[in-house]
């Protein structure tokens, strides 16, 4: 169960999606009993996921199939996070956008504008069907000075199929072409961390953020001073625990084992 057992009470608890409550299409059942026993407690949680493609609506959708206790408002995905960040530098914002539905309603919602043509900022979130076009108008755009921002840097996203390209391959592009590198917003930034707190209405030290990927979740966590329980149901193989620089607070190999803490 890791390195120490703590009898720490966390007031709130923020929870990846992918690799950790389910594998594409799959619920990882620990996880599916752990979050009913969260909301049997009327314990705060809230999903904090990289995932930029979806709704908050979508995501609960998929959730309550799942038989996941959630609402639209226990949902802070990596869009919500941009859009809000943007919002606040420029409240009328014209952005060129490479994304899917959940990035362009997040952007909309804040009341920014959504272009398919120019923008003061470029906008790269997952897009399963980008172009060739659509990358060399960000990188065109980047290069005569707007500003560049991607909502999260996954090399790689856990599927039903294995691990695929995520959003962080798709920036490389734009990246690697113009040699300018981009405000990221997701996980392991501290950006979607204090968004995410302020959410919860809870400070670091009263929460603990719960993921299957090392250099997002638990990277996350450590670089906003918020103790970390790590599970290796998805990216981050256990294998890997013993070469890690900077450990996790704990670590379990399901959820199943933290259930008796909370």
């Amino acid at each position: 169960m890791g390195d120490k057992i703590s009898l720490k009470n966390y007031k709130g608890y923020l929870l990846d999606l992918d690799g950790t409550m389910y594998r594409g299409n799959e619920p990882i059942n620990s996880a599916v009993k752990f979050v009913q026993n969260l909301a049997n407690k009327k314990i705060p949680y809230l999903f904090v996921t990289n995932n930029s493609s979806q709704t908050p609506e979508a995501v609960v959708n998929k959730l309550t199939a799942m038989n996941i206790p959630a609402t639209t408002d226990q949902v802070m995905t990596s869009s919500i996070a941009t859009a809000r960040y943007i919002q606040k530098q420029s409240e009328k914002a014209n952005c060129f956008v490479i994304g899917e539905e959940g990035l362009v309603k997040a952007l909309e919602n804040e009341g920014l504008t959504v272009s398919e043509k120019a923008g003061e900022y470029v906008v790269i979130g997952i897009d399963r069907q980008v172009t060739y076009e659509k990358l060399a108008k960000a990188a065109l755009l980047v290069r005569v000075g707007a500003e560049f921002i991607s909502t999260n840097s996954d090399k790689a996203i856990p599927t039903e199929r294995g691990l695929v390209p995520g959003n962080g391959a798709l920036t490389s592009v734009v990246t690697v072409s113009t040699g300018i590198e981009p405000t990221f917003i997701g996980k392991p930034e501290k950006i979607i961390m204090d968004q995410s707190l302020q959410k919860l209405g809870l400070a670091n030290d009263e929460v603990i953020m719960i993921g299957d990927n090392y250099d997002t979740d638990i990277m996350a966590g450590i670089r906003s001073e918020i103790d970390t329980l790590m599970v290796f149901t998805g990216v981050t193989p256990f294998s890997a625990y013993e070469n890690l620089e900077v450990k996790p607070t704990y670590y379990v190999k399901n959820l199943s084992e933290w259930m008796k803490y909370i």
